[in-house]
């Protein structure tokens, strides 16, 4: 599940994605995606932190404190690198943390990295 507010990034990673042979989830924000990740269990969770509503982190720890999912695995995505958005990233529960852009090998080594089934 891609999880971000800006379409192309959606778009980008979609596509790389789908090409690899992946099903590929869509959300705009943390509320909509919250919803499809009941509903449709993804295996991986990529999200960005800067969002309208409910941002990245608090999409992050929702998400990791619902025993269902606390196991999925959720990529920090965003155009921030510093050492406190990181660290905060790990503080909510997050896996990894990729800086936007991301590449198709980022995105790709990251599920082979947390998802056993790949």
């Amino acid at each position: 599940m891609v999880i971000d507010d800006s379409k192309t990034i959606r778009r980008t990673a979609e596509t790389l994605l789908k090409k690899e042979g992946c099903d590929v989830l869509t959300a705009v924000d943390g509320f909509e995606a919250l919803a499809k990740i009941s509903d449709q269990k993804p295996a991986i969770i990529f999200v960005d932190i800067m969002m309208p509503r409910l941002d990245g982190y608090q999409t992050c720890a929702l998400i990791k404190n619902n025993p269902q999912f606390r196991g999925t695995p959720v990529i920090m995505l965003s155009s921030k690198d510093g050492l406190f958005d990181k660290a905060r990233g790990r503080i909510v529960g997050a896996e990894q943390y990729l800086t936007k852009p991301f590449t198709r090998d980022e995105l790709l080594g990251a599920i082979h990295r947390h998802v056993s089934t790949v």
